[in-house]
């Protein structure tokens, strides 16, 4: 598997972590009956919980462009040492964007986000370059 696969699957496994500490946090803040119920009234989490859910929303945006940038690379055998370093590092940004953001740490939230933004963006420009 290349590097950039790798980090792949460990982003959807860090995504993975974010689903369970969401669901956990939600169910604390609203409850299991509620929980479980069929959401016709849409649930609005505050505080904590609500960040990670936020969190992970944009954990799974982020996602779509890094999955690209990550296929892109291995379909097309372009897999260099700039973007294996890339890849690890949106992987590592996105792992310490959660609490940064579950925090409130501003402005680093934002700053982590542009460094795995940035490293995505990298891969993109490798593959047609």
């Amino acid at each position: 598997m290349t590097p950039e696969l790798t980090a792949l699957t460990l982003a959807g496994l860090l995504q993975v972590l974010q689903f369970c500490a969401f669901s956990v946090a939600g169910n604390r803040q609203v409850g299991a009956k509620r929980a479980l119920g069929p959401r016709d009234e849409p649930v609005h989490l505050t505080g904590r919980a609500g960040r990670i859910q936020r969190a992970m929303n944009n954990h799974f945006e982020g996602l779509i462009l890094f999955s690209i940038a990550c296929l892109v690379i291995t379909l097309s055998n372009q897999s260099t040492g700039l973007t294996a370093a890339c890849a690890y590092l949106y992987l590592i940004a996105r792992v310490a964007y959660v609490p940064a953001y579950v925090l409130g740490l501003s402005p680093w939230r934002s700053a982590i986000w542009f460094v795995g933004f940035g490293a995505t963006t990298l891969m993109l420009i490798a593959a047609l370059v």
